[in-house]
């Protein structure tokens, strides 16, 4: 085990550097010069033919190193993120890890109770449809579940706020942001019902999409498992079915749901770019999306990092998760 994680640690490395360049290389080559999307924004952008407007221009690119080749930017990046230093935002040059640290938290919030909520309902759909296939509530689960992955999430949010968001019908949740105004001075209790009665649309619209995908898959799965000797073997032991399928079942069809561990941690980090600018919530979704269309390399670039980062642990860990619960499986 030891010398299995050593090995992919540092097979780790090669693939972080080429993720981080090619990256890096993209976003160089991309279309638009961010000097000039900030001076418009500072309103001087119609004097960029000015001598004046060119002298800015190039005093601003060696501020932030933009005069350099692309090769020594990217090694001056690699030196500071080596010691945990993203820079500073082109936008509003305040610290990268200053805006992350504010965002960070309201995803989190986001994405946990959806992935929670994704596999508290489809685990169990997934099971009772294994275990009465072709019953009339395995049609009803199968049936709904891919009404709703049919249903593409950014028209769901503007249906569910038509409908219960102060449109045509009904005033019954909020649309706008994670909390009320002045929420911050309110009991704790109060905060969190709050807090919770916001998040109620955008968790659902994060939601539905996987309940068909993992119950189908858990269904499959465990399926497949039932139909093993072994399984065959403990019903014949009389053990129940209950046990049969919780203890000895279900254990292996975990493992196909193991894989998709590896995607949770940069899902966690990086929100949804949808949803979270429908209902307005600054989270890390948008946060990307703002520094895309203003060229802030520094942001897409530090986001870009952790999300690599976070899937390459993930890997590893769901290959240890795989030993764990599956002896069978040796890491050599």
């Amino acid at each position: 085990m030891r010398s299995y994680i050593i090995r992919r640690l540092l097979q780790v490395i090669p693939t972080f550097i080429g993720i981080t360049f090619i990256t890096f290389l993209i976003i160089q080559l991309a279309p638009g010069n961010p000097i000039l999307m900030k001076l418009q924004m500072r309103g001087e952008g119609q004097l960029a033919d000015t001598a004046t407007t060119k002298k800015i221009i190039e005093e601003t690119k060696r501020l932030y190193g933009l005069d350099k080749p692309i090769i020594v930017q990217y090694l001056l990046w690699v030196k500071r993120v080596l010691t945990f230093d993203f820079g500073y935002s082109y936008k509003d040059h305040r610290k990268v890890w200053d805006k992350i640290k504010e965002r960070l938290p309201v995803t989190l919030q986001l994405n946990i109770l959806s992935i929670l909520l994704v596999y508290i309902i489809a685990i169990p759909a997934g099971v009772y449809s294994a275990v009465r296939a072709g019953s009339f509530w395995d049609r009803v689960f199968t049936i709904g579940f891919f009404i709703l992955y049919s249903l593409p999430s950014f028209w769901v949010a503007v249906m569910l706020i038509m409908l219960f968001g102060g449109g045509e019908f009904w005033d019954l949740f909020p649309v706008y942001g994670i909390s009320s105004l002045g929420a911050d001075r309110y009991p704790f209790f109060k905060w969190l019902l709050d807090r919770i009665w916001h998040l109620i649309l955008p968790v659902f619209c994060l939601s539905y999409g996987g309940w068909a995908y993992l119950s189908r898959l858990m269904k499959s799965e465990l399926l497949e498992v039932i139909r093993e000797d072994y399984i065959r073997t403990a019903k014949a032991k009389g053990l129940e079915e209950r046990v049969v399928i919780m203890k000895h079942a279900l254990r292996n069809a975990l493992l196909p749901l193991i894989t998709l561990l590896a995607y949770l941690l940069p899902a966690l980090f990086g929100g949804s770019v949808i949803i979270e600018s429908i209902f307005s919530i600054p989270g890390m979704g948008q946060l990307g999306f703002e520094a895309v269309l203003s060229r802030d390399y520094p942001v897409i670039m530090a986001l870009t990092t952790i999300s690599a980062i976070l899937t390459l642990a993930g890997l590893i860990i769901s290959d240890m998760l795989y030993a764990l619960f599956d002896p069978r499986i040796k890491l050599r």
